[in-house]
């Protein structure tokens, strides 16, 4: 065999062996890859299972409805609140809430804002239900112009739909503002008592609540015609 030969062979041998070592380095790659993705799995499935045994803890909190004089509400909240901040009973009743939204009047071209009950006669008492027991019950039904629970020693909670539908609305009304307390309605007569149609009467042809604006139809010269007027600018007539 000739000394070319023998080079030619070493060279032959030498890019097998580099060709496998790479095959081998791919192996080797792949290999680690594969134990990667088994690691980042258990990973995965450990904190499942973490999430799968945590406890969803429900709330004991419920609202219940108590039964006061008519138009004495915010003065008995405040004797309850004081009643409980006196007796230690705070972590137990949460909340009292009068339900009212704003509300105005136009009164001479005014804007006269109030607030109004949403539910007259009634106060709503947030409370831990397991733990309202019957002295704090007692307590509060001892106070002047409360009534009783409804459910009376045994008061019943309301429904959450219920619960949320009145918290809803008075959410709402501090969110938006106030509502008309006497809406405007489309046909209406009113009298204008601000700007150039001064002392004019007209119909209602259309109410832009958002704008605050009524388009009414005034008559001038025996003719119709459409005048975009501010709520405060009219009034309704007697």
């Amino acid at each position: 065999m000739t000394d070319v030969e023998t080079d030619d062979n070493t060279k032959d041998n030498i890019q097998e062996n580099e060709d496998i070592k790479d095959v081998n380095d791919e192996v080797q790659v792949d290999k680690e890859n594969i134990q990667e993705n088994e690691d980042n799995q258990d990973v995965d499935d450990e904190i499942q299972e973490e999430k799968e045994i945590i406890p969803v803890v429900k709330s004991t909190k419920k609202w219940f409805c108590l039964r006061v004089i008519s138009g004495k509400e915010r003065k008995i909240k405040e004797r309850i609140e004081l009643e409980i901040q006196r007796s230690g009973w705070g972590e137990v009743v949460t909340q009292i809430l009068v339900p009212t939204e704003k509300v105005y009047k136009i009164r001479a071209g005014k804007k006269v804002i109030s607030e109004r009950n949403i539910l007259p006669g009634y106060i709503l008492v947030e409370a831990d239900q397991p733990k309202f027991s019957g002295e704090m019950i007692t307590g509060i039904t001892a106070i002047p112009n409360v009534i009783h629970f409804l459910g009376r020693t045994n008061p019943k909670p309301m429904q959450d739909s219920e619960a949320n539908r009145l918290l809803g609305k008075v959410d709402e009304s501090m969110d938006l503002g106030e509502s008309m307390l006497e809406p405007f309605f489309v046909g209406e007569t009113v009298k204008i008592i601000d700007g150039p149609f001064n002392e004019f009467v007209g119909d209602i042809k259309e109410i832009y609540e958002e704008k605050k604006k009524l388009n009414v139809i005034v008559k001038i010269f025996g003719r119709g015609t459409e005048v975009e007027l501010g709520f405060t600018q009219v009034e309704k007539q007697a």
